[in-house]
């Protein structure tokens, strides 16, 4: 299914689901429009990784205003507070529940960089507040919240920005123009990749009896299961917790899948197998693999994802990346740039190669934050849509499903669902817990 195809039918299926109630036009989001010359009023939810790496790439920009911070960490709010007032020279709003960050007063758009499991309330809650979102990847942490935030986005008609900065990187534009030329001739195998040889072992560590001094750990939780504060599960390790993520499938994979689909021209897959487990680190105490391998199958062509832990040493010397091997030659793509390798049988070389093309220029997620806030003003789609990054993570969790269950997974692109599989079609929904609930659109 072409690109243009598998957005129109992500729509058609969300209304078919009866998710969607009424189309935008009349959303206060939709008919805000930004001057040129305008102040962007923003607040940031989520602020101990990538959700202050966003707002400093926000705050480069002198339209910028950073008027609101929250997080459920005391003592991370109060030092990336301190942040903001040292760039900007005043002190925002500083709150430690998100609900009341986006009642504040003038807000233009919200940067969203909680863990996956918190993307989808605060997310949809900001559309139905008439502001725009920056939300990190992956947009999700289940299908059926993918499909909601999908939904959501198209009837309040608000501008969401998916945290895949790659979309507005140059060169890996310029990778797939080259992939599309057809130089390389028929393409029958596409890699994707991530070796990380700077995460090692993580030591398990017992329950704590009372979380740190100055979090909130239930509102942390949030629609997570209720357990005991343990450090391994908190901060930037969440990951490695199905609770609030899919380890490296979901963290990576949304970046490296994202553009072997887009090269491949192909975007539903018909089915995927997975296999994996904890073979570097197997008395470590993630829940996620540190190791996994998944195949997807296409029309005449098979994607490839490899993972790994603790070594760095990827395909092509690589430590992350996508190649696209055709009978004329491979090409490989990473964040610092992109190659051709001529296939040369017997020395004979099919075509000429390609030598690395670096990256240079300004850093993609500068450039990311930049193709939002244009498409505030103009209230064109972002680089990274609500559709690419809801695809891309659905794609990936179905990689996860496939290796959680140990069965071969079939996709209905047309239902949106998987087929003949209960166990499986289970881990796409989302389980709250209450007081929290799936929101009502």
């Amino acid at each position: 299914m072409k690109r243009r195809d598998f957005i129109h039918k992500s729509a058609a299926v969300a209304a078919g689901t009866g998710i969607i109630s009424s189309m935008p036009g009349t959303a206060r989001a939709a008919s805000r429009i930004l001057g040129a010359n305008e102040k962007i009023n923003v607040g940031a939810i989520g602020l101990n990784g990538m959700g202050m790496s966003d707002l400093n790439s926000f705050l480069k920009n002198a339209e910028v205003e950073c008027l609101a911070l929250c997080d459920v960490d005391r003592n991370v709010l109060e030092r990336r507070a301190a942040e903001v007032e040292k760039v900007r020279g005043k002190k925002p709003a500083l709150y430690g529940d998100f609900r009341k960050l986006l009642a504040h007063k003038d807000l233009d758009a919200v940067i969203i960089g909680t863990p996956d499991h918190w993307h989808c309330l605060p997310m949809i809650e900001a559309c139905q507040a008439g502001l725009d979102v920056y939300v990190e990847k992956p947009i999700a942490n289940s299908i059926e919240e993918i499909d909601l935030m999908i939904a959501a986005q198209l009837k309040y008609g608000s501008v969401v920005q998916v945290g895949q900065w790659q979309r507005s990187d140059p060169h890996w534009k310029n990778a797939i123009d080259f992939v599309h030329s057809g130089r390389l001739g028929k393409i029958r195998t596409v890699k994707s990749w991530v070796y990380l040889d700077w995460k090692h072992m993580l030591p398990v560590q017992p329950d704590a009896a009372d979380p740190p001094a100055g979090v909130d750990y239930e509102n942390w939780l949030g629609p997570a299961p209720k357990r005991p504060f343990n450090i391994n599960r908190f901060h930037f390790n969440f990951r490695w917790y199905w609770d609030y993520a899919g380890g490296l499938m979901t963290d990576w994979g949304v970046h490296l899948l994202d553009y072997a689909l887009y090269g491949m021209n192909q975007y539903v897959p018909k089915s995927v197998m997975s296999s994996g487990g904890k073979y570097a680190f197997p008395e470590d105490a993630r829940e996620t693999p540190d190791t996994q391998y998944a195949i997807y199958e296409f029309d005449n062509i098979g994607l490839i994802w490899e993972s790994t832990l603790g070594i760095g040493q990827g395909n092509y010397g690589r430590a992350h990346g996508v190649a696209f091997i055709g009978h004329n030659g491979t090409l490989v793509v990473d964040r610092g740039g992109w190659e051709v390798i001529a296939e040369s049988p017997q020395g004979n070389a099919r075509m000429e190669g390609v030598p690395l093309v670096d990256k240079g220029g300004e850093s993609g997620l500068d450039l990311h934050v930049k193709n939002f806030l244009h498409c505030m003003k103009t209230r064109e789609t972002p680089n990274a849509s609500i559709e690419i990054g809801g695809h891309i993570a659905r794609v990936a969790q179905l990689g996860n499903i496939a290796l959680r269950t140990g069965n071969k997974i079939f996709w209905d692109a047309e239902k949106g669902e998987i087929i003949g599989d209960e166990k499986a079609a289970a881990l796409t929904r989302a389980s709250y817990r209450y007081p929290w609930t799936l929101p009502k659109l």
